[in-house]
């Protein structure tokens, strides 16, 4: 006996494609049941078919979801969940023009975050996480990519991924973990990026023997890091058994796209900035394009990252939210999907394969997440809405109904 039916499933977006990075024509094709169903026993799925199909099956309990859509729990594969403070007393000053490094001068940006990370103890950043985290779960997340960064400093860094492994031991979202040590330089450090670098490279040992990351990344941009010392510390970090990420080509098109492909990173990020070249070379390369057009449209630019050409020049996109304090404050990953089709130019049919199939494979999840396949974790979103298009469509509001987790209800909306 099943521990859950549901039945009526309008339509049930399974995602299930032939395992790999989907591209090209196939990220426009949604594998769908129409009038579906799912069977959940001791939290994985037992049965994927038709209503008719699931008269069979009897459950202990049995869910009419009334001509409802059913897909996989959405992947959120970049954000910075941990953090200290927030930074609305910026808002003015951004909506005056005030260049971003007259706000640091001021004592805002980055910077400001880092004091307020460094200032909070372990368990209040535990606590601010966990309602960051219930917030991406009501918004159908079940599975969350979360970076360090906001510390640059050992004690800090080290904070902020133990805040993390404590998440991933306690909440039901599935979490994969990123060291971003270099995300900026601090004060001290100004005028010794490399000894910054070795800083944070002496921190690898530490952070793989105590499994506190499983990914090492670094921001590449003008007044950060430069793309030759973004590949060498990445390549360092890959000696140390990690696999790696990049923030490349956010404002200038510096070769951080080309790097990333360079070293084999699984992800290169943002990407607004990428050159005919490196969208070439992602194209014909396993690393992941994560856009994240949540933040160009937060910071008010005019150019977004190329969606379209990537996608018909055969570049495995995903998407993602880029939650943070300063460039994207919003944990609402429909509202990404929205901007996406908009500003990116992408079909809803690829946006909901960047948000599941390939968001999983950017952070190695892709044979557990993503898809609704006998087997997996029962990670089900039931939608307020009938069909894939009205989600994106619709924007603005959340469309989720009910989440499970491993089969478990852990989200109720059901707003309409």
């Amino acid at each position: 006996m099943l521990d859950t039916l549901l039945i009526n499933i309008g339509q049930l977006l399974t995602m299930d494609h032939e395992d790999g990075l989907l591209r090209g024509a196939t990220l426009n094709t949604l594998p769908m049941i129409e009038g579906g169903a799912v069977g959940i026993q001791n939290g994985r799925i037992t049965f994927v078919g038709t209503t008719e199909q699931a008269k069979e099956f009897q459950a202990k309990e049995v869910i009419d979801c009334e001509g409802k859509m059913v897909t996989p729990g959405l992947v959120d594969p970049h954000t910075h969940l941990v953090f200290g403070g927030s930074r609305e007393n910026e808002i003015e000053l951004k909506l005056k023009g005030t260049p971003y490094l007259e706000i640091l001068k001021q004592g805002g940006g980055i910077l400001s975050t880092v004091r307020a990370t460094k200032a909070a103890s372990k368990e209040s950043l535990i606590k601010k996480s966990i309602t960051h985290l219930n917030r991406m779960l009501s918004f159908g997340v079940t599975t969350v990519e979360a970076k360090s960064g906001y510390g640059l400093d050992v004690e800090t860094e080290l904070k902020q991924l133990e805040v993390v492994k404590h998440l991933q031991e306690t909440h039901p979202v599935d979490i994969v973990s990123t060291f971003l040590g270099a995300h900026a330089l601090p004060e001290e450090y100004k005028a010794d990026s490399k000894g910054f670098l070795q800083l944070m490279l002496d921190m690898l040992p530490e952070i793989k023997e105590r499994e506190l990351a499983e990914f090492v990344d670094i921001f590449c941009e003008t007044g950060v890091f430069s793309v030759e010392e973004g590949r060498d510390f990445l390549l360092k970090a890959k000696e140390f058994g990690f696999d790696v990420k990049i923030h490349a080509d956010e404002i200038d098109p510096l070769g951080g796209t080309e790097m990333a492909v360079e070293v084999g990173a699984i992800s290169a990020d943002h990407l607004v900035g990428a050159s005919d070249k490196g969208i070439e070379m992602l194209a014909n390369s396993d690393t992941v394009a994560t856009l994240l057009p949540g933040t160009t449209f937060y910071l008010n630019k005019e150019s977004f990252a190329r969606g379209r050409k990537m996608i018909d020049e055969g570049v495995a996109v995903a998407l993602a939210t880029d939650f943070n304090p300063g460039s994207n404050p919003t944990e609402n990953i429909q509202l990404i999907m929205s901007i996406a089709m908009l500003k990116l130019r992408m079909t809803p049919a690829e946006v909901w394969n960047a948000v599941t199939v390939n968001s999983a494979y950017a952070i190695h999840r892709g044979d557990v997440a993503g898809k609704i396949r006998i087997g997996r974790a029962a990670d089900i979103v039931l939608w307020d809405a009938d069909n894939y298009a009205y989600v994106p469509y619709h924007y603005g509001v959340n469309h989720v109904n009910t989440v499970w987790k491993n089969g478990a209800v852990v989200y109720v909306g059901g707003g309409q």
